[in-house]
């Protein structure tokens, strides 16, 4: 008789319950992968008593840890429960009890990623986490497998539907940030508290994972720049259009002479670029690597069943190692020492949009402002502003560092014709 192979999970939540439809479901193609059954042992969660839409033996759920962590049937541990400093507990403890571990905590995984990859090899064990950046789509394993032979030097992408949703809603249909929030948060995208996705803090987890498998570097959160969109204004967004670009919240990691750079930021992209054509709720991540060139991965980038089949992906693969015994094999430790990229080094494109006195030579003593520190204007909009005697200007600059940027923003403040720095956005794909 074929054995049946027994996982765990921590945590029964939507993400939980799609992993057990999942199960349930497509149990015949897992036999035929894996030449055995699988069946959930025992279920973590915090009411036995609660009603839930998945059907389960209320046999198998438990809020006591030890009875998943410490099951001498269980093989396999899927966390779904989400958190830090507790469920990094739990983790270590089912390290040390030999058990594999299957994550879509990309929290856990962005803070204490490298720690729990170290302590799970030591112990012979796999930890996966395809789940916790892009939701269904395969794109850890494609850059850390498929792209093994190339040399990545940039990863570029929406990671974070939230945000690409109320992007979405205030250029297309031109509603307010406030408004959009509410929508999103009445569609279930968005959080009641939403502060970590609209202030970047979401995609900027996501980028150090993504970060550390493409370049081999250990990337932590502080080396992130992270600026969310809560402060856009619809304004720029018009501009946006007049200049045939659009407005996105962009994760970038860029690794250029074995210096790292890695940002989430309000950026525009030209109308032409994949990114810009990925819409509502979805995750797009645009990757170019030495040899393969441009490849993008596309899809849901959260959901329950989306996030259950990244998860089940990378549970099939833990118990194939585990019945090839090669368990704890997979770690791949940095090559490259950590060097971030300094600011002098950071090159791209911006747009600033100023209030400027309308008079004759204001636009003139702006410009050779700008040529002091070697940046060129490749567009210019200028609009007198309605009963007023000031005129809005917008330019998009040339290529140019972030160095040189920030420190014409300085002169600005400087100079008199000049009555308010609005706003500026990084630009980035060859606008």
């Amino acid at each position: 008789m074929e054995k049946e192979i027994s996982i765990g999970l921590l945590g029964l939540g939507v993400v939980g319950s799609g992993v057990i439809q999942i199960i349930n479901d497509h149990q015949k193609e897992l036999q035929h992968q894996l030449g055995h059954s699988i069946k959930v042992a025992k279920v973590l969660v915090r009411d036995i008593e609660k009603s839930r839409e998945i059907e389960i033996d209320e046999e198998a759920l438990t809020t006591n840890p030890d009875d998943v962590i410490n099951n001498d049937d269980i093989d396999v541990i899927v966390e779904v429960m989400g958190g830090i400093d507790e469920t990094r507990e739990l983790m270590l403890k089912a390290f040390a009890a030999k058990k594999h571990i299957v994550t879509a905590n990309k929290d856990l995984i962005a803070l204490h990623g490298p720690e729990l990859e170290k302590v799970a090899q030591e112990n012979g064990c796999d930890l996966f986490y395809e789940a916790s950046v892009g939701g269904g789509i395969p794109l850890l394993r494609s850059l850390s497998d498929g792209l093994v032979s190339d040399r990545i030097e940039q990863v570029m992408g929406i990671v974070n539907g939230t945000t690409n949703y109320i992007l979405t809603k205030m250029d297309e249909d031109g509603q307010s940030y406030e408004d959009a929030l509410a929508d999103a948060q009445r569609l279930g995208f968005a959080e009641a508290n939403p502060t970590a996705d609209v202030e970047g803090l979401d995609a900027a987890r996501k980028m150090v994972i993504l970060a550390r498998l493409s370049f081999l570097t250990n990337v932590e959160l502080d080396d992130v720049d992270v600026k969310g969109i809560s402060d856009l204004s619809i304004v720029d967004l018009d501009y946006g259009k007049k200049l045939d670009l659009t407005m996105k919240l962009i994760g970038f990691a860029n690794r250029h002479d074995n210096q790292v750079e890695v940002s989430v930021q309000p950026t525009f992209l030209p109308n032409t670029h994949p990114l810009s054509s990925v819409k509502n709720e979805y995750n797009a991540v645009y990757v170019n690597a030495e040899a393969v060139g441009e490849t993008m991965f596309y899809g849901a980038g959260a959901g329950g069943l989306p996030t259950a089949t990244a998860i089940m992906s990378d549970v099939v693969v833990a118990i194939k190692n585990m019945l090839l015994g090669v368990n704890g094999k997979q770690l791949i430790k940095p090559s490259f020492k950590k060097e971030l990229t300094p600011p002098e080094n950071k090159i791209s494109q911006f747009y600033l949009r100023l209030h400027v006195k309308d008079e004759i030579g204001a636009f003139a003593s702006i410009s050779e402002l700008f040529n002091q520190k070697d940046i060129s204007f490749e567009r210019i909009l200028q609009t007198p502003k309605e009963n007023s005697d000031l005129a809005e200007v917008v330019v998009v600059t040339y290529l140019t560092s972030l160095q040189n940027f920030t420190d014409a923003l300085k002169l600005l403040d400087e100079l008199n014709v000049v009555k308010a720095v609005k706003s500026y956005f990084r630009v980035e794909g060859g606008a």
